[in-house]
């Protein structure tokens, strides 16, 4: 009895260090009451992990419990094994210090370590964490060797995701004290995209977008417009509370083009259509899509013309349509002001798509963030007082925007 008692021990043990793998696709399947709490797209592959250990954190916009993370490998050419995930919560993004007794080692299908193929992804078992709205949330990613699918471009540097190098070498994850790892990079996420849970949110709001959803230059003290949409969402009675996903990516364009910026195809993240499944329809508990695209592509660069009205118009249709397919409701957001001459060509296209938004009936709702922000005296250009640039809100203007938003679009 006690030989066949060891044996078993033995198995178990040798089960939890092998590596599970990991389904070829993600899939958006999940239990009633489970919804997205926190999203980074991630938007390409940047050479191979060494031999360090990454803390990742990222902020949750509801509360839940049962907490779930994915990591995925859309981007690279090889497996990734994923060696060991920790995860636990953070007092403060200023410091990689987890609360202490928080931290919790992932397991995969009951196993430490996962390896996912190319363009996969894998959740974690869920871990016995409770989060509340605003909490941060600490994943201690060990995967040396993996490529490095990532996300690079800094939203205001309070409001993760960022991240913590460890010096290495070895796994780091376990560590609580913080001592192991380096200075905060605002903005950096390696593998880790979402975050689920159980929660009583009655489900989730993606924001699917390009640089101005993901934050980028929005300096000046103050959070992203979806953040400010997850504030006040969750002050709603408990009845009415959605969590918030961020599917901004910077650079992003709503059709299916070469990028305007980047020949390399690892700046930006695929266009809007061909990441629609994983970064919007594979999450859990997605009740709404809100579409704010077509700066770039309207705008174009080096790499790409500016596109037509009509190429963005049907990029959007063909989006709506998919997330209607799916029983999920979209709302459409106006284009911002580009500084584009006025009467041009860009100028016409992009007057012409947000009539389009505005008048189509094709979105179940539309926010004009055009017509908030616009400068009256000048409507090609964002008013001075919210504009970091020709294309950015600053601080100030994503919180008008996100003040903007009639929370009655998301009751049904």
């Amino acid at each position: 009895m006690r030989l066949r008692r060891t044996a078993v021990v033995l198995a178990v043990s040798a089960s939890l260090l092998s590596p599970a793998l990991a389904e070829a696709s993600p899939s958006g399947g999940a239990p009633p009451g489970v919804v997205t709490l926190t999203e980074s797209a991630l938007q390409g592959v940047h050479g191979t992990a060494p031999d360090v250990t990454i803390r990742n954190v990222l902020t949750v916009t509801a509360t839940g419990t049962a907490l779930r993370v994915r990591l995925s490998n859309p981007f690279g050419s090889t497996a990734m094994t994923v060696r060991s995930v920790w995860v636990g919560k953070q007092p403060s993004t200023n410091s990689p210090a987890l609360v202490p007794g928080s931290n919790r080692r992932a397991t995969f299908g009951f196993r430490y370590a996962v390896t996912i193929p190319p363009g996969a992804s894998a959740w974690t078992d869920p871990l016995p964490l409770s989060v509340r709205r605003g909490d941060h949330v600490a994943v201690s990613i060990y995967a040396p060797g993996a490529p490095i699918n990532d996300h690079t471009f800094p939203p205001p540097e309070q409001y993760t995701p960022g991240s913590f190098t460890s010096a290495g070498p070895g796994d780091a994850g376990a560590d609580e004290s913080g001592s192991a790892y380096g200075a905060f990079a605002p903005g950096v996420l390696w593998w880790a995209d979402a975050i689920s849970a159980v929660s009583p949110a009655r489900g989730t709001i993606v924001a699917l977008g390009d640089s101005i959803t993901d934050g980028y230059n929005a300096f000046g003290g103050g959070p992203r417009w979806t953040d400010v949409l997850a504030e006040r969402i969750g002050q709603l009675p408990p009845s009415r509370r959605l969590s918030v996903a961020n599917a901004g990516i910077s650079g992003n364009t709503v059709s299916v083009q070469p990028n305007p910026y980047d020949p390399t195809g690892q700046c930006c993240g695929p266009p809007a259509p061909l990441r629609l499944d994983r970064d919007v329809l594979s999450l859990p508990g997605v009740r709404y899509v809100l579409l704010l695209e077509g700066t770039n592509d309207l705008g174009g660069g080096d790499n790409a013309a500016p596109a037509p009205a009509a190429q963005v118009i049907d990029a959007m249709r063909t989006i709506a349509r998919r997330v209607h397919a799916t029983g999920r409701r979209i709302v459409g957001a106006t284009v911002l002001p580009m500084c584009n001459a006025a009467g041009g060509p860009k100028e016409q296209a992009r007057l012409a798509v947000n009539e389009w938004i505005r008048t189509s009936g094709t979105f179940d709702a539309v926010l004009d963030f055009d017509a908030v922000l616009r400068d009256p005296a000048d409507p090609t250009v964002i008013r001075a007082d919210w504009r970091f640039d020709c294309y950015h809100p600053n601080a100030a203007g994503d919180r008008v925007l996100g003040d903007s938003i009639d929370l009655k679009v998301f009751a049904r």
